[in-house]
């Protein structure tokens, strides 16, 4: 008997409104470009308002009100929940529960968004379909206490047209009169709503999926460099799980992470203060605990007898990180003028740890392990 979902277990309002903003994507915005084309002004504004909403989820609905990764100040918040607002991804109170309860539950029944019950569900199905009983929200009692937060619950849905859908047809008609406003609602509205929602929904399915565990495989998720160029860089998604209250992803100064960039630039001009960052060591000793891991399950195989200079070499490594850790939580307690050359100590053992995974990733490979 084919499988199938009572009407009653379906999001109606949520399944219309992604289904048109999709379609209208796919069919209305190609038809404007055919009969109107493109000019400058439509480029720009998609693109402002795509930063501009993008961003107020990865800065604000993300690091800030989800993890409490910095602390802003008002027009920063004010700004963030605006605009928020306007990527139609629901309040921060119900963005922030969900992903707090992703973050305790991950890969778990009560992970909403749990890529074990499939990438579709991951990915939008969970937003579709109500599965589950709605779970309480009483993991987001602090953000209630925030009056800006409870105005931008009070008023979401006023606040997500008007911003998300009204303003750049207003701005259109200011520019350019009717074909412009209908640009304008078009581009920087119903098409880039769906980008920004499928862009923050790539995370959840796309960033558990694929991709590398350099931090830990604790849980499925993964950094991609490739969906951070796309998601203002919440791609490296294994760093964030594993310190998920680091207010930055890419946290190598290399990586693409202009959410980063932007809550750096913002403490600069003093709108926001007490950036939390994980300590480079503590960053090091996961790598290593977990390249360590990768590699005594590949030599648990019987494929790949260990031998006695491998064995030994890994046993020394282990050791060594393990003391590493302990000196690590050592000199959190010590006094400041005492840390630095701790700090100096243990990044030399670290150092000299490095090398030494280095020369057993160099034997492994002679005997054909993939590390």
């Amino acid at each position: 008997m084919p499988f199938r979902l009572p009407s009653a277990r379906i999001n109606w309002v949520t399944s219309a409104f992604l289904g048109c903003t999709a379609l209208g994507t796919i069919i209305a915005v190609p038809w404007y470009l055919w009969t109107y084309g493109v000019d400058a002004f439509q480029v720009v504004l998609f693109l402002a308002f795509f930063a501009a909403t993008g961003l107020s989820i990865t800065v604000g609905y993300h690091r800030l009100f989800s993890h409490l990764s910095f602390k802003a100040s008002w027009p920063v918040r004010l700004f963030t929940l605006v605009f928020g607002a306007a990527a139609f991804e629901n309040s921060v109170l119900e963005w922030a529960s969900d992903h707090r309860n992703h973050h305790k539950h991950v890969d778990g029944d009560d992970d909403p968004y749990d890529i074990s019950k499939g990438f579709w569900h991951a990915h939008i199905g969970w937003i579709l379909f109500k599965l589950n009983a709605e779970p309480p929200r009483d993991n987001v009692r602090d953000l209630e206490r925030d009056p800006l937060v409870v105005w931008q619950e009070r008023w979401y849905y006023v606040l997500a047209v008007a911003v998300g859908f009204l303003l750049p047809a207003a701005l259109g008609w200011l520019y350019g009169g009717p074909s412009a406003a209908l640009g304008g609602f078009l581009l920087a509205g119903v098409a880039r709503v769906t980008f920004v929602q499928h862009m923050t929904f790539f995370i959840n399915s796309l960033c558990h999926t694929i991709g590398s565990q350099p931090y830990s495989g604790r849980c499925s998720a993964r950094d991609s460099w490739i969906m951070a160029l796309f998601t203002f860089g919440e791609g490296y998604h294994n760093y964030h799980h594993e310190f998920q209250h680091d207010y930055r992803n890419g946290v190598k100064w290399w990586q693409w992470d202009p959410t980063k960039w932007t809550v750096w630039t913002l403490d600069r001009l003093r709108l926001v203060r007490d950036l939390r960052r994980v300590p480079d060591e503590k960053i090091l000793i996961a790598q290593v605990a977990e390249a360590l891991r990768r590699v005594e399950a590949h030599l648990a195989s019987p494929r790949f007898p260990l031998a006695d200079r491998t064995g030994q070499l890994i046993l020394t490594m282990q050791a060594r990180l393990r003391d590493c850790q302990v000196r690590l939580e050592a000199w959190k307690s010590e006094y400041a003028d005492q840390r630095d050359l701790r700090i100096r100590n243990i990044r030399a053992s670290l150092r000299e740890l490095r090398r030494e995974l280095r020369a057993a990733t160099a034997i492994l490979d002679r005997m054909g392990v993939p590390v």
